[in-house]
């Protein structure tokens, strides 16, 4: 019977995003395989990881296809964005942990392409009138990304809702990032 990788992957990624110093043998269990199996599919933890760091920048480019970042209001974009990551951001979250997707030269370029879909949004917002000019899109690109992992947390350890997601990290994302007007 053929193993499927896809599952293989969500299944790591389920059990990495809450116990990410899990074992090789520990993912093999999750996904309901041997040790084995799970080794002719990667090599390593290495090689696991970088597999679900694939399998991140894939979703997070869905999400953000389904977010339709460049229509309507930039604020309302932002809260379709973060509810499309929401089906994603525990495997963000491991993600963001992992240091070693982020260390040398070999960053993977997909990153880089979301972060410039995400600074768009921004950027557009500002020029618009929506959102201050004194934080660069950058900072609330990261901004936005650091709310949804660290919402993420917060759901999976019990101290936020998951239906209070979206609303969590929008409000305060907005909050600090909305234009204001008057004195």
């Amino acid at each position: 019977m053929a193993t499927d990788r896809d599952r293989v992957l969500r299944a790591a990624a389920a059990l990495l995003s809450r116990r990410s110093t899990a074992t090789m043998g520990e993912v093999a269990a999750a996904a309901g395989i041997g040790r084995a199996t799970l080794h002719r599919h990667f090599a390593g933890r290495d090689a696991l990881v970088r597999a679900l760091e694939d399998l991140g920048i894939r979703e997070l480019d869905a999400a953000l296809d389904r977010a339709a970042l460049t229509e309507g209001p930039a604020a309302e974009a932002v809260r379709r964005l973060v509810a499309e990551i929401r089906g994603s951001a525990e495997l963000l979250a491991f993600l963001y942990s992992e240091n070693q997707l982020f260390e040398g030269d070999e960053l993977n370029e997909g990153w880089t392409r979301l972060e410039n879909r995400v600074e768009a949004l921004f950027r557009r917002g500002q020029e618009r009138g929506e959102f201050r000019i004194d934080l660069t899109p950058a900072w609330l690109c990261a901004g936005v990304l650091g709310l949804v992992v660290s919402c993420s947390w917060s759901v999976l350890d019990g101290r936020v809702a998951e239906k209070d997601f979206t609303h969590m990290v929008v409000e305060l994302l907005l909050g600090g990032a909305q234009r204001r007007t008057g004195p």
